[in-house]
């Protein structure tokens, strides 16, 4: 089969998936009852001593909202040394919007009206500041369609004001417009860093993640508007990935390279790996099986990106070869290194493996999470790097002993309040029930808490192996709210509709930055 006749197959199963709804017309959405499962009995969840941990991680949520609301809203962030605001997501309130799906699942009435009260007054067209199509559509996007489908079904008694939630949709589509330039390109690749004041761009490539990681919420969009050149636009610039040119992108079997010509939707380079730049690309693809089983092309793409990671990627430290890694890549050379991002992956192997009945998948993803748990507990933090590696022909003399102990080096001690590990946790737990994944995560949780708690929250740090932490960074972000405090009340939390379901069989699909949208029916 041709390249050629390869990219022509894509374009026309993605566009099968268009449905012939009228522009810009509402679907009616109904108020959903807690949906069980009927393949056997759930878990047990919800014992008294997880619930009291989840109450605990509440507590801090309450903390940090609070540091946030009293000295930084409806700033971007919290900067919690000095208690002032920082700006980095163009001043739309970027902690108030990825907050707003935590408190909703935490049940927290007033901090929800809070932000409610605030979303409709944005105005996506004003900002002085370059912005970012992959980091507005998961963190803002991504925020507002969660908020709406959690308002308008299970957790509408939760809103002071039914206006409010209808504001979600239409801020939603709002800000999509004001996006949409984007793809505005001569192959239907997006810009990713947009200047709204001249509707221009910062130049002529893009990256796998960011291209990769808009599908979810653009289609969401389109199925709840009706709108379908939201889906369009999204499925045009995928139909470069799943079949990627030229073949040299694609070193092994579904793994391709990380960065995209905007102008010719061609790969120029074949460096890539589960990390920073690729990462959220696979992810996404069984995430969107999930989302609407009629993406089969993707779920395809994903298995052959999980088996040829499991055949080609899987690396062993010298010094402990009981744990296990993924390698990063250039063409097919191996890159013996990884990031506190990557750590996602266990957790993704386990949804997959859950999905389609795949054992191997679960268990793989299960020799993830035992690795990645490692980088923690090897720390004098209890916390993990933001990067290491584990070449034995590149190990810093004063990491030695480090190295011979823990089976890693550590390439980036900062800690930026990031969420994979614990997020891979709560994956193996509600795959498995076992009460250790739980532990874990509340051990990492109680050293998080214990060590960036500073001022009015909490902060990055600069040195996970330094017993203080080394020093803080002064910054509060925006995903601390959406995705460290979302995994470590899930993990804790009693059973309900949005909760990962043990059998494979799920209402809701978390977003790369955790926010549940409910599957398309």
């Amino acid at each position: 089969m041709t390249r050629f006749t390869s990219l022509a197959l894509g374009a026309a199963f993605l566009s099968s998936l268009t449905y012939a709804l009228p522009s810009n017309t509402p679907l009616n959405t109904p108020r959903y009852n807690n949906v069980k499962n009927n393949c056997g009995p759930p878990p047990s969840y919800g014992t008294p001593h997880a619930i009291s941990r989840a109450q605990a991680v509440v507590d801090v949520f309450k903390t940090s909202w609070d540091g946030y609301y009293t000295y930084a809203f409806p700033s971007d962030e919290l900067e919690p040394v000095n208690n002032t605001a920082s700006n980095s997501r163009n001043g739309w309130g970027a902690s108030a919007v990825d907050a707003l799906s935590t408190a909703l699942l935490m049940g927290e009435t007033e901090t929800v009206n809070q932000i409610l009260e605030h979303i409709p007054t944005i105005d996506w067209s004003q900002t002085s500041d370059e912005v970012s199509l992959f980091e507005t559509t998961i963190r803002y996007l991504g925020g507002m369609l969660s908020g709406y489908d959690l308002l308008s079904g299970p957790l509408s008694h939760l809103a002071d004001d039914p206006a409010n939630v209808d504001a979600l949709l239409a801020q939603a589509i709002n800000l999509a417009n004001n996006l949409s330039y984007a793809f505005e390109t001569p192959s239907g690749v997006p810009w990713n860093n947009l200047d709204f004041a001249t509707r221009g761009n910062d130049g002529s490539e893009n990256g796998l993640a960011t291209v990769g990681t808009l599908i979810l919420e653009w289609v969401r969009l389109a199925d709840l508007s009706g709108n379908e050149t939201y889906r369009s636009l999204v499925h045009k610039a995928e139909n470069y990935l799943i079949a990627p040119s030229p073949a040299s992108s694609e070193p092994f079997p579904g793994l391709l390279g990380t960065n995209i010509n905007v102008t010719t939707g061609l790969f120029t380079d074949a460096k890539g790996g589960w990390v920073g730049g690729s990462d959220s690309f696979y992810e996404y693809l069984i995430k969107m099986y999930i989302y609407n089983p009629r993406y089969e092309l993707l779920r395809d793409r994903w298995i052959a990106a999980a088996d040829s990671t499991i055949k080609y990627l899987t690396s062993h430290p010298v010094s402990r070869p009981d744990l296990t890694f993924v390698a990063a890549y250039d063409g097919t050379t191996l890159r013996l290194r990884s990031q506190h991002l990557a750590c996602f992956d266990g957790g993704n192997f386990i949804l997959g493996g859950q999905v389609l009945g795949i054992e191997k998948y679960i268990n793989y993803g299960l020799a993830l999470v035992e690795g990645c748990h490692d980088t923690y507990t090897s720390t004098a933090t209890g916390i993990g790097p933001e990067q290491f590696a584990w070449d034995p022909t590149s190990v810093p003399a004063n990491q030695s002993g480090f190295f011979n102990t823990s089976g890693f080096y550590i390439t980036d001690p900062s800690y930026d309040l990031r969420p994979e590990v614990i997020e891979s946790f709560y994956y193996a737990y509600r795959a498995t029930s076992d009460p250790k994944y739980q532990d874990w995560a509340w051990e990492a949780f109680v050293a998080i808490n214990a060590t960036t708690r500073v001022g009015s929250g909490y902060s990055a740090i600069t040195n996970v192996n330094a017993p203080d932490g080394g020093d803080f960074s002064n910054f509060q972000e925006s995903f601390w709210f959406a995705e460290v405090l979302k995994y470590s009340y899930l993990i804790q939390a009693p059973e309900a509709e949005w909760q990962v379901s043990k059998y494979g069989k799920n209402e809701w699909v978390f977003n790369t930055e955790a926010h549940p949208v409910r599957v398309s029916h």
